[in-house]
């Protein structure tokens, strides 16, 4: 009991104890929930109509297209601007994909297997020109072709894996123009259902085609805005705010967030020692060049941003400051080193040799490979001298589960490889050197490979060049230094006031970029500013950041946040909207002016004395602007007040246009000599609407709440 009673004496204790316990305990729970949710939210590289965007999933889509990329254009990668380029065109489709599956759903909208099945065996979408898959001697699309490699498709994944790889490849690209092919016929008929919504009829047919067709001639009477000078115009706010309302919502309506930034940017460059350096290094570089019989090592050792490959390719091959000197040079001579002021390098070129050899080679192959190199040889000699007798060249590649179907190589295919091996670079020449007909064994570290070369086309010259093209850059040294007068600036000058007022002491300059955008993948356009660009979109203003290199390792960047301007409509406060509203009222205020000069001004004569500029207009239209070159701007409103107005009237009232006040008197009017064709007529305005329909997606855009993070990522 007295344990008890001392319990209860501490009662009040026990249940602050208690208390916070359960709070901690829910607290920790409460945090725990809060840290996975960030954690999934660091994950999302955007959201659509409300769905995220998991960065692994987009991630996957980028590889697809990349991939595709890489096999339709033979690359092996792409670089940095390439790949950003890939990841908006990735973006956008994915983008337009979900917004036009979401209001198919709504309508009903769907493409059936079956309808796919047709668009594949008519062949007609261009899309399907892109594919392996086009007769080469009727240059159309081959639905045979598809089925025929679809069903070896399944058969051939016990096959090699050289083989089983090529086959994945080809397999996964026709997935990808599939998947495309059903989204771009969603899309069509998504667009032909609102295009059916604009109904023409003949009467509508008639008055648009008088539009087109009823063309004035006028003698103009011009009033520009430029006449008037500014100080002669007077406003008051209530003006720039009744501009600002009216335009409110055509203009100043921002539908994602931007910022305003300014910035200091350094390049780095090579001292004149540097520069004196290379060039030494260069020297001795062509003199081996020169001696050499192989220049493979030497060309390696140079570090020279062209590769060598050992082989002959096409001009094109060559950057255009080497291809432009290959002709004029004679075989096994060698450059003296030449400075490129375009691309910052030294050049050397040492010309092998040049010949006549075909642009495409088309050929068949059997690849050969056994338990051991003498077993590999002995069966290759044995398939080689039976195809050698006559034997059926695709009955024997299907005996050793291979397909031996007819292929074509070009130069663009292997000419810009970054390296390429010796078995690659002995088929290859090869190739390029076997009569058509001929058969040949060749040798390889993995194998043997027979080949057969059938047809060879379009004989170009081609160059066996080796290049040093060494970029002139600058030495740890001279990096370190300016690396260190940048820092000491940064460190010194801790607020944008500060910036400015010292960066001219250090030869730095102050530059301004205004709505920068988080779609944007560098600011200011220099590469490898990822981390910058996170920096600027989780700054305050007033904010100065710290010191990023970046560049291609070559630049130094310090950014100041001056201004954000949230999503919805732009202030009135902000300098841009300010200026944008200055012009407009004072252009306002001028027409004012120069409409009340030409106030009673009922002649072309009376409005030259009053100082208007005259000229001679032919054939407007109501259907398309009037161009005035005294004001060099178009007129959609003088159009307008032409196509009302009778032969030999003068123009009732001034017109107020967006350079200019006008008067004006039609000379002429007349119907252009076209017939009159309802039918076709109509078609031209259903061809319109299909037009109009097809920009759709900009304002399901808008309605989708759209949010893009890539910025976080890449």
């Amino acid at each position: 009991m007295a344990a008890l009673g001392k319990i209860r004496s501490k009662g009040a204790f026990l249940i602050i104890i208690i208390g916070l316990g359960l709070f901690a305990f829910i607290a920790e729970e409460a945090f725990r929930s809060w840290e996975s949710n960030r954690n999934d939210a660091r994950q999302q590289v955007g959201e659509v109509l409300g769905k995220k965007v998991n960065y692994q999933d987009f991630q996957k889509m980028v590889d697809e297209y990349t991939d595709v990329i890489k096999m339709t254009q033979g690359r092996d990668n792409l670089n940095d601007a390439e790949l950003n380029q890939v990841r908006d065109m990735v973006w956008n489709q994915y983008v337009q994909g979900k917004i036009l599956a979401d209001e198919a759903e709504k309508l009903g909208l769907t493409v059936t297997d079956e309808e796919l099945q047709n668009i594949i065996k008519k062949g007609e979408n261009p899309m399907l020109m892109q594919t392996p898959f086009v007769n080469q001697q009727t240059g159309r699309f081959d639905a045979e072709q598809l089925k025929k490699f679809i069903a070896e498709y399944k058969s051939v994944q016990k096959a090699n894996p050289q083989a089983v790889e090529q086959y994945n490849r080809i397999y996964n690209y026709w997935t990808f123009i599939e998947k495309n092919l059903r989204q771009q016929t969603l899309a069509q008929k998504y667009q032909a259902l609102l295009g059916n919504c604009l109904i023409s009829n003949s009467i509508d047919a008639q008055r648009s085609f008088n539009e087109e067709n009823k063309e004035s001639d006028i003698q103009l009477a011009t009033f520009p805005y430029s006449s008037v000078k500014d100080d002669q115009v007077k406003f008051e706010s209530s003006d720039l705010k009744a501009k600002y309302d009216e335009l409110k919502e055509r203009r100043f309506k921002q539908y994602d967030e931007t910022r305003d930034i300014k910035y200091v940017d350094f390049q780095v460059k090579a001292s004149a020692a540097d520069r004196a350096n290379i060039l030494k290094t260069v020297k001795e570089q062509a003199a081996q060049l020169q001696e050499a019989a192989d220049p493979t090592e030497i060309i390696r050792k140079s570090a020279s941003t062209i590769p060598y490959l050992g082989l002959p390719v096409a001009r094109e091959a060559f950057p255009s400051d080497i291809a432009q000197k290959l002709d004029s040079m004679a075989v096994g001579a060698t450059t003296a080193p030449v400075e490129n002021k375009n691309d910052n390098t030294y050049n050397v070129i040492k010309l092998i040799s040049k010949v006549q050899l075909p642009d495409s080679v088309q050929f068949r192959a059997i690849q050969v490979a056994s338990a051991s190199q003498e077993e590999t040889a002995k069966l290759a000699d044995s398939i080689f001298t039976a195809l050698k007798g006559g034997a059926d060249f695709e009955a024997i590649a299907k005996k050793y589960n291979q397909t031996g179907e007819k292929n074509w190589l070009t130069t663009r295919q292997y000419q810009n490889d970054a390296s390429m091996s010796k078995d690659t670079r002995n088929y290859v020449e090869a190739l390029n050197t076997m009569a058509a007909g001929e058969l040949r064994n060749i040798a390889m570290t993995q194998g043997n490979l027979i080949v057969q070369v059938l047809d060879r086309r379009h004989m170009i010259t081609k160059y066996n060049a080796a290049v040093i093209k060494k970029t002139i850059d600058f030495s740890k040294e001279t990096y370190n230094a300016a690396y260190n007068k940048f820092s000491q600036f940064v460190s010194e000058n801790q607020t944008l006031e500060a910036m400015e007022k010292n960066a001219a002491k250090y030869g730095y300059k102050v530059m301004e970029r205004k709505d920068v955008g988080n779609a944007e993948h560098y600011v200011a356009g220099i590469p490898s500013t990822h981390d910058a660009l996170k920096w600027i979109f989780e700054a305050k203003e007033g904010n100065v950041s710290p010191l990023y290199e970046c560049g291609n390792n070559d630049r130094m960047l310090v950014i100041a946040m001056t201004k954000i301007h949230p999503e919805g409509y732009r202030s009135m406060d902000d300098q841009q909207i300010t200026d944008i509203l200055k012009a407009e009222v004072i252009n306002d205020k001028k027409a004012e002016i120069l409409m009340a000069k030409a106030k009673g001004v009922n002649s072309i004569e009376a409005a030259k004395a009053k100082g208007a500029t005259i000229a001679e207009v032919k054939q407007v239209t109501f259907a398309s602007p009037v161009f005035v070159p005294a004001t060099g701007a178009s007129e959609p409103a003088l159009s307008g007040a032409v196509a009302a107005t009778a032969k030999g009237k003068f123009s009732k009232h001034p017109v107020k246009g967006n350079a200019g006040v006008y008067l004006f008197q039609v000379v002429d009017n007349k119907q252009r000599p076209v017939k009159y064709n309802e039918k076709d007529q109509l078609k031209r305005q259903k061809q319109k609407a299909m037009q109009g329909a097809s920009n759709f997606m900009q304002e399901l855009y808008l309605n989708a709440k759209v949010k893009d993070n890539r910025y976080l990522f890449f």
